[in-house]
């Protein structure tokens, strides 16, 4: 017979409440208005995400990464895994109570990444981290693992994170060579054609096989000039 769900803790969003739960002592999953966000489980494309974009920072001696959404922290502990002792990651996540959970009872299912010293937590929207980066503070490589991911019905110049001018800004926000990578729970042709207007060389990857699949967009500067409304 299954173990039940318990309850952990709780906070309201403008999404729902967003619920930790827990069976047992190594199964763990989080929801928000009672839909599942992420299962401690099943965790491939999220670990993939982050493997797959450090791949294109080989050979950088002190890369410095921003991570767009906590989660569980499985991403972030696949960037630490593949990166030097002198590399630096920001995560961009705006609950708080989020990061609570990764650094207490989440902790261990990911060897406490968030404790990891090459880290720096920030509350803020990945979107204003973004934003804010300048020459001297760009990144060598952006993964956004939020919730959904992008999806057909974004609008395509505003979004806020898959649109036009959002890619744009990940564009200026990335050093030469850096890379754009994010995660998707379906395929979203347009957002693969957003990046490519945006100048990036695109390669999307479906990790895994069998059940029920995510998707990988890896966008890496290239030299195609970037611009334009399209």
């Amino acid at each position: 017979m299954a173990l039940p769900w318990r309850t952990l803790d709780q906070v309201d969003t403008p999404e729902g409440v967003l619920e930790l739960r827990r069976r047992g002592t190594r199964d763990f999953l989080i929801t928000v208005g009672n839909r599942v966000l992420m299962n401690s489980a099943n965790h491939r494309s999220e670990a993939a995400l982050g493997a797959l974009a450090c791949r294109h920072l080989a050979g950088r001696p002190a890369p410095r990464v921003l991570v767009g959404g906590l989660g569980m922290g499985f991403t972030l502990r696949a960037v630490l895994d593949a990166l030097p002792a002198a590399a630096r990651v920001t995560v961009a996540e705006l609950n708080p109570a989020v990061v609570g959970w990764c650094r207490g009872p989440l902790g261990e299912a990911t060897a406490h990444a968030v404790a990891d010293p090459r880290v720096t937590v920030a509350l803020s929207d990945v979107a204003t981290v973004i934003g804010g980066a300048v020459s001297g503070s760009r990144f060598d490589a952006i993964l956004l693992d939020l919730y959904q991911g992008p999806c057909d019905s974004d609008h395509p110049f505003t979004h806020p994170l898959y649109g036009r001018r959002a890619v744009d800004a990940a564009g200026v926000a990335l050093r030469s060579g850096g890379v754009l990578a994010v995660w998707g729970e379906d395929h979203c042709p347009g957002f693969a054609k957003r990046l490519k207007a945006a100048g990036f060389v695109v390669q999307c990857a479906r990790p895994g096989r069998g059940g029920y699949r995510h998707w990988v967009y890896l966008g890496v500067v290239g030299g195609a000039k970037r611009g334009g409304n399209g």
